[in-house]
């Protein structure tokens, strides 16, 4: 097994809960005869968008850190495709920032992410099991980039929100719905 990004080979919990729990309750639940059937995680994306970045340059350099901070990985500056003039946004200029999270820095980040940095959110009731694009993949958006413990609160300039787009190999949102709360998404009632 691969370094999980913290130093050790161990295997991540949350795929091995999946490998023992969640690939038996799918199969029987959705009739899979083969293993390959089930749904799997492929990767989960996390974006910030900075379109305060046009006045502030310093916005892109404060929130690729706080990315790299709470992913452990190198974000890829994003750039804007065409230009807006009543944003005064020229094709070219940086506006955000995104890391691709695989293999077990994915599942490791998974498991901060339900564990850890959801519950920590204010008046938290639960994420919206309605948040699917209808071939599978999950996106949360987070208001603050604060629920992460890594983050020092007293080096940000600044509060961020962000976005995370779980993708999965799932045919239907049902599917993909159900794989999440096996693996303790914490959902709405």
């Amino acid at each position: 097994m691969s370094e999980n990004g913290n130093g050790t080979n161990s295997v991540p919990r949350l795929k091995t809960q999946y490998w023992d729990e969640v690939i038996p309750a799918m199969m029987k639940e959705f009739g899979y005869s083969n293993t390959m059937q089930v749904p799997r995680f492929v990767k989960i994306a996390v974006n910030i968008g900075l379109g305060e970045a046009l006045q502030n340059s310093k916005a892109i350099e404060a929130a690729t850190e706080d990315l790299r901070i709470i992913t452990g990985q190198k974000p890829v500056v994003t750039k804007a495709r065409k230009s807006i003039a009543v944003f005064k946004l020229r094709e070219g200029q940086s506006i955000g920032a995104k890391v691709t999270l695989r293999g077990n820095r994915m599942w490791d980040f998974l498991d901060r992410l339900i564990a850890i940095v959801l519950p920590r959110q204010r008046d938290f009731q639960g994420v919206s099991a309605d948040s699917f694009d209808g071939r599978g993949n999950y996106s949360i958006g987070l208001r603050e980039q604060l629920v992460f413990p890594e983050i020092n609160y007293d080096k940000i300039d600044k509060i961020r929100g962000m976005e995370l787009t779980i993708v999965t190999t799932a045919q239907t949102d049902e599917e993909a719905r159900r794989m999440l709360a096996l693996m303790n998404m914490p959902f709405k009632r």
